[in-house]
C-alpha cells in the first residue's frame, strides 16, 4: 500500500452514472485512509449526488471548461496543497489540473497521452489493439488494487440522503397523493447524453397504460432541465393518470428519495438506472447506442432490454438513421420485464 496521505484529492467523473457507479472508490478510500483529509473535485452539477455521503471533508467545484475556470480549480487545488490525487476520469484535462495545481503524487488511468502527468496507475485491457470495455464499476476499482489498497468484500454502488432531503421529498410524495401502502412505478425518460439514448415517448405513454392496468400503480415520471416537451408528450399522448415531476424541478438531491420510494424503475440507460441500483429498486433498461459491458455488474435486480444491431452500440448522441435500436424495443416488452421484477 502507498504511504497514507495527509490530504487526499479524488477527481469524480463527469456524468452523473459514472459518479455512482464510482461511490465503491470512495468507500474503499474512506476505509483505507481513515485519517487523510480527503477533497472531492467535481462539476458543481454532481454534488448533490455524493455531498450527503460520508466520503469528503470538503467539496471543490471543478468548472474548469474555460480558460478563466480552468486557472481557478487550478488555484484552489494548489492552496489545498493535496499530497495525493486519484482521478477517475481518462482526460488529459482532468490531469493537467492537478498537476498543475502541484500534487506530489497523481494516480490515475495511464491512456489519452497523459501517462507523463502521472506518478503511476493501471492500464486499461486492451484485445485486439482496443481497450476493452468493463464495467464501470470494477474499471474504477482497479485503480485501488493497483494502490495496494484493501478491497471490501462486495463492491456495489451506495448513495445517502440528509434528513432535510428525506423531508422535503416525503412532502412532495405527500402533496402527489402517494400513500404509504401504494405501489409506485417511476419512469425515467430522459438522457442528458442525447436523445439516441431515449425510448419513444409514445412507448413510455402505452406502458404507462398497460402497468396502470395490470398493477394498478401510481406513475411518477422523472424528467430534468430541458426535458419538459418529453413529459408533456407522455401525458398528452397517455390515457393513464401520470404523476409529473417536471413543474417542481426535482434536482439531483431530492431526486433520490423519490426513486429510493418506488417499487420499480424503467428508465433508459442514464443516471438515474444507478440511483436505482444504489437503493437496491429494481430497474427495467432500456439501452440502445451505449455498450452493456459498461454497465454489466450488480444486475441482480435489473433487466436490461436491448436489440442487437449491425450499427450499435455506436456511443452516437444522435441517431443518424431510424433509431431502430430502441424503436424496435416493444411497450409489451418492458411490461413483462416489470412484471418479471414485481412478481419475484
Amino acid at each position: 500500500m502507498q504511504t497514507q496521505p495527509k490530504k487526499l484529492l479524488v477527481r469524480l467523473p463527469n456524468w452523473v452514472g459514472d459518479v455512482v457507479m464510482a461511490t465503491p472508490v470512495l468507500d474503499c478510500l474512506r476505509q483505507n485512509y481513515p485519517r487523510a483529509e480527503i477533497t472531492g473535485l467535481m462539476k458543481s452539477y454532481v454534488r448533490d449526488v455524493v455531498e450527503d455521503g460520508p466520503w469528503f471533508d470538503r467539496i471543490i467545484d471543478c468548472n474548469d471548461k474555460t480558460a478563466m475556470g480552468f486557472r481557478e480549480v487550478t488555484r484552489a487545488i494548489r492552496d489545498l496543497r493535496p499530497d495525493m490525487a486519484i482521478l477517475l476520469p481518462n482526460s488529459i484535462r482532468s490531469a493537467l489540473t492537478v498537476w498543475l495545481g502541484r500534487v506530489k503524487k497523481i494516480y490515475g488511468y495511464r491512456r489519452s497521452g497523459r501517462s507523463l502527468l502521472l506518478t503511476g496507475g493501471p492500464k486499461p485491457v486492451r484485445s485486439g489493439g482496443r481497450i476493452l470495455p468493463i464495467p464501470m464499476v470494477d474499471y474504477y476499482m482497479e485503480i485501488c488494487r493497483w494502490l495496494g489498497l484493501r478491497i471490501p468484500d462486495v463492491i456495489k454502488p451506495s448513495l445517502f440522503i440528509s434528513e432535510s432531503t428525506q423531508k422535503k421529498g416525503e412532502q412532495l410524495l405527500d402533496r402527489y397523493g402517494i400513500e404509504p401502502d401504494d405501489m409506485v412505478i417511476g419512469m425515467n425518460p430522459g438522457a442528458k447524453f442525447g436523445s439516441s439514448k431515449c425510448w419513444p415517448a409514445e412507448y413510455f405513454a402505452m406502458l404507462a397504460e398497460l402497468l396502470t392496468k395490470r398493477f394498478e400503480c401510481k406513475i411518477l415520471l422523472f424528467t430534468g432541465p430541458g426535458e419538459g416537451d418529453i413529459a408533456k408528450s407522455i401525458i398528452e399522448t397517455s390515457k393513464a393518470p401520470i404523476i409529473d415531476t417536471f413543474p417542481d424541478k426535482v434536482d439531483l438531491a431530492l431526486l433520490k428519495p423519490l426513486i429510493k420510494r418506488c417499487r420499480l424503475l424503467v428508465t433508459n440507460d442514464t443516471g438515474p438506472r444507478h440511483y436505482a441500483v444504489a437503493f437496491d429498486v429494481p430497474v427495467v433498461a432500456l439501452m440502445g447506442p451505449t455498450d452493456p459491458r459498461y454497465t454489466a455488474s450488480n444486475l441482480e435486480k435489473t433487466i436490461v432490454l436491448r436489440r442487437e444491431l449491425d450499427c450499435s452500440p455506436c456511443h452516437k448522441k444522435i441517431c443518424p438513421y431510424d433509431h431502430d435500436c430502441m424503436r424496435g424495443i416493444l411497450p409489451e416488452e418492458a411490461l413483462q420485464g416489470s412484471e418479471k421484477l414485481l412478481t419475484r
